[in-house]
């Protein structure tokens, strides 16, 4: 049988009536919005939604309104029997992807996403920073442009052979942005808060390790492939550090699909909102099926195309 990889969304991926459909089609998937409103402490669904737009993309909010989303897809998946081998996770995704695979409860799982995102919103206010997507170029290339502009600014998302996103402080990223454009390269000024994935999250990380510190982690019942290491995780021994180092290190994405590639992975399903991550797949492996699941017809299709 072909090997079935669930790849969970990333932040950006938002907009409002997410997961509508799920919630009402699925006791699950309703189920684990009622679990992260409990945790979080206020209604969830409402903001995903009802909106408003600003309010739903606020860090505090988006992370556990796509994480909640993601988890009411697989739910959807999994009630209608998609199986899975692996799983792998976009920047916030890998928290939906550790309660997937068993690493983290439910509970535990929500608990680290509501202290991630209000450390990361706080670090967000107090620091300038900003984020481009590089379109067009490959990883060295981007990489060598970033240590020759003046100031701080680095890659952060590795995505796809052709799209890199850098990060780090905002003259610095404008200097490196003109450069691109320069080398007649796009470079889209990305709709985040501050500069996430860099050194610039660090007081996020140094306040959100001490929640990591108080959670129950186990090893994942599937082969669970790390955005930090860019490969599969084997030691989950030290997972506060590792989720910390995350806040602050680039996401390897092409990496991690690159090892899915050699494991032997055939399918890759996103779930959660939109379909960023099907499209890196698209552009990053050939022959490999590539299909999202958001709402029921989404849902339809991947069974099709993952059953043939």
């Amino acid at each position: 049988m072909a090997k079935n990889v669930f790849l969970f969304s990333g932040q950006g991926s938002q907009y409002v009536g997410m997961a509508k459909e799920l919630y009402e089609g699925f006791p699950a998937a309703k189920a684990y919005f009622d679990k992260a409103s409990e945790v979080l402490g206020f209604d969830i669904a409402d903001i995903c939604f009802n909106g408003p737009e600003e309010e739903l993309n606020k860090t505090i909010n988006s992370q556990p309104a796509i994480m909640a989303t993601s988890l009411a897809a697989f739910a959807a998946a999994t009630e209608s029997s998609i199986t899975f081998d692996g799983v792998a996770g976009h920047s916030l995704g890998e928290y939906a992807a550790m309660v997937a695979a068993g690493v983290v409860s439910v509970d535990d799982g929500f608990k680290l996403i509501k202290a991630r995102a209000a450390a990361m919103q706080k670090a967000a206010e107090s620091s300038s920073g900003a984020m481009y997507a590089i379109i067009g170029l490959d990883a060295d290339e981007v990489e060598r442009v970033c240590e020759q502009t003046e100031g701080y600014v680095v890659p952060v998302n590795y995505n796809s052979a052709v799209q890199t996103v850098i990060a780090g402080e905002t003259d610095a990223c404008e200097r490196a942005a003109a450069a691109f454009a320069g080398m007649k390269k796009k470079a889209i000024k990305l709709n985040v808060a501050s500069a996430f994935h860099s050194k610039l999250m660090q007081s996020a990380a140094d306040e959100f390790i001490e929640t990591a510190k108080t959670i129950a982690f186990n090893p994942p019942k599937v082969e669970f492939y790390s955005n930090v290491l860019g490969t599969k995780l084997e030691d989950i021994s030290n997972m506060p550090e590792m989720l910390a180092r995350h806040i602050v290190s680039p996401v390897r994405f092409t990496s991690e699909l690159n090892e899915m590639e050699k494991a032997g992975y055939e399918n890759f399903i996103e779930l959660g909102p939109n379909k960023v991550l099907t499209g890196l797949v698209k552009k990053t492996l050939k022959g490999k099926t590539a299909v999202n699941i958001e709402n029921s017809e989404t849902l339809g299709k991947a069974l099709e195309a993952v059953n043939g």
